[in-house]
């Protein structure tokens, strides 16, 4: 299976293929509302902004599965991250991303690059090549100011 080929659910309920992001050097984050990380929703915003035209997304996929951190409905995510942080960027439905239940997204980004360990934390980061490889796996504390610099070498 290709990352190309997994069904996605967009935050307001709509079924989306990853297959739209092909070709696109991709950013795939899982975020949360109420994590020390979440501020982080800024600096994503901002790769987000400066790259868009240079054939670039992050990918944003609320998780639940670390303290209960994101504890609220499609809408009010969606609601909580326009108002505090102007994300424009695609989000996604809730989506488990360890164990058992983990969504087929997580279980082929895991089994890429970026290594099969569990995620650790919110704000984890698969930077995804236009192919549709793993490049790397940043972690929660790798803060998106941070890394801007690789992602926009790999954009040339």
């Amino acid at each position: 299976m290709s990352l190309y080929d997994i069904d996605l659910t967009t935050l307001d309920g709509k079924p989306q293929k990853m297959d739209a992001y092909r070709g696109k050097t991709l950013l795939i984050v899982n975020v949360a509302s109420e994590c020390g990380y979440t501020p982080q929703y800024a600096g994503l915003q901002a790769l987000h902004e400066k790259y868009k035209d240079k054939n670039f997304a992050v990918l944003g996929f609320p998780c639940d599965q670390f303290g209960h951190q994101e504890p609220g409905s499609g809408a009010q995510i969606a609601q909580f991250c326009e108002r505090n942080y102007g994300v424009s960027f695609p989000m996604f439905a809730k989506t488990a991303v360890n164990g058992a239940n983990a969504h087929p997204l997580y279980q082929q980004l895991k089994s890429g690059k970026g290594g099969a360990d569990p995620i650790k934390w919110n704000f984890t980061k698969f930077l995804v090549g236009p192919d549709g490889t793993v490049q790397k796996r940043y972690s929660s504390g790798d803060k998106p100011e941070t890394i801007g610099a690789e992602i926009a070498a790999r954009l040339k």
